[in-house]
């Protein structure tokens, strides 16, 4: 079985850029509304939404399992001439990734895994560092796009969560937490394959008490 280490830096190191570096439109659409604090951003990938949320006033982390896709975020961040000690980088698995202090804001853009990936454990884990006040953002596939099949090959099947699947996967306590969001949003893309097809993204955006 490929482990998650493996096969993301196989999938980064393969070709020079995966992502297209700009922001998911989601989540810049719900963090324009928040006061800029500290972020942490969990499978930031090649770092857009990172960058993004840095360019308004953040204090952003960004972690992914690939140093390859962390070394090209690092890059970005240099390139984008934004202060030292705004952005930071690390290479680690979210399984043991360590945040330090409390956040304002924890976002998991699209974190799922064609290879097998504890994700409801990392936001978990997320949540817990993030301060009274601050807010937990997911975006996911709430359903596979037509391509889907060509991409997963022998890998771990993928879940794809409804927004209340997703908040009941978290488990976490109605007495800490508020439901600001939990809706599904659906959005123009063309695949690899250069076909076109509407998908459907759950966004779920929770506030610490």
């Amino acid at each position: 079985m490929t482990e998650p280490a493996e096969f993301w830096e196989a999938r980064y190191s393969g070709s020079d850029g995966v992502w297209s570096g700009r922001v998911n439109p989601t989540m810049a659409e719900v963090a324009a509304d928040l006061p800029p604090g500290r972020a942490l951003d969990l499978g930031c990938g090649e770092g857009g939404d990172v960058l993004w949320l840095a360019e308004r006033g953040w204090q952003v982390t960004g972690v992914d399992i690939s140093p390859t896709a962390v070394a090209r975020g690092r890059a970005a961040a240099a390139a984008a001439g934004l202060p030292e000690g705004q952005v930071r980088f690390v290479a680690d698995d979210l399984a043991s990734f360590a945040a330090d202090g409390e956040y304002d804001l924890v976002t998991a853009c699209f974190l799922q895994s064609p290879v097998e990936l504890n994700r409801s454990g990392a936001l978990v884990r997320a949540a817990a560092r993030i301060a009274p006040g601050g807010h937990l953002l997911v975006v996911t596939h709430a359903a596979p796009p037509p391509w889907a099949s060509a991409l997963n090959h022998e890998h771990h099947p993928q879940q794809f969560l409804s927004p209340e699947q997703e908040i009941a996967a978290l488990a976490l306590s109605d007495t800490d937490w508020q439901t600001v969001r939990a809706e599904i949003r659906t959005r123009s893309a063309t695949g690899p394959d250069g076909r076109s097809a509407d998908l459907h993204d759950a966004v779920v955006l929770l506030r610490r008490r």
